[in-house]
């Protein structure tokens, strides 16, 4: 390790633009970007505003520790899917489970009656082409001026990319689920 001397001079200046929704995506393969955006989600909410969670491959009757404690918060979240596909029974079933959950987000993206709208895990069936990019991307362009969307997923579009205000890649260095160690409660769910 490489000691460093703290910078005494302010990094940057503040910028002098306007104060507007933001797109944030959080993608790569890496850990940490739903727990990034459910991070934002808590920001949000701990200022009082109103924040939206909906999860594309979690389904309704999930119990998971985020939603347990969003519960507990009073933050709204939805699990709109019925599981990763290799979980799936029928993927024509998650298809349709997606389009009619992207229904429900539009509505509340476009709504206006939230501050943050997260769309968790919404890049899977986006590269599955179970739901219209073209539809997502005007949707993003056409929500209210003050309205954030976080979005999270591996292999995020390109176009997406493109439109996004901030895009970070969670990066994978190294996983212990490769190492032969199981996923461990409160960790990974």
């Amino acid at each position: 390790m490489q000691i460093e001397t703290p910078p005494t001079d302010k990094p940057y200046d503040k910028p002098e633009g306007e104060r507007r929704g933001l797109v944030i995506v959080n993608t790569g393969d890496g850990k940490g970007k739903s727990t990034a955006a459910f991070g934002l989600a808590l920001r949000a909410h701990g200022r009082g505003k109103a924040v939206k969670i909906f999860q594309f491959m979690k389904v309704p009757s999930a119990r998971f520790g985020e939603h347990r404690m969003f519960e507990q918060l009073g933050i709204p979240i939805e699990g709109l899917g019925d599981g990763f596909s290799w979980k799936s029974q029928d993927l024509e079933h998650s298809a349709q489970l997606a389009r009619e959950g992207w229904q429900k987000a539009k509505a509340a993206i476009l709504g206006g009656d939230h501050f943050m709208v997260t769309l968790d895990e919404i890049t899977y069936p986006l590269i599955y082409g179970w739901m219209p990019l073209d539809d997502v991307l005007e949707t993003l362009k056409g929500r209210p001026s003050h309205v954030h969307v976080v979005l999270t997923g591996r292999r995020c579009p390109s176009e997406i990319i493109e439109l996004a205000d901030t895009v970070t890649e969670m990066t994978l260095i190294k996983h212990a689920f490769k190492a032969g160690i199981p996923a461990q409660r409160g960790i990974e769910d």
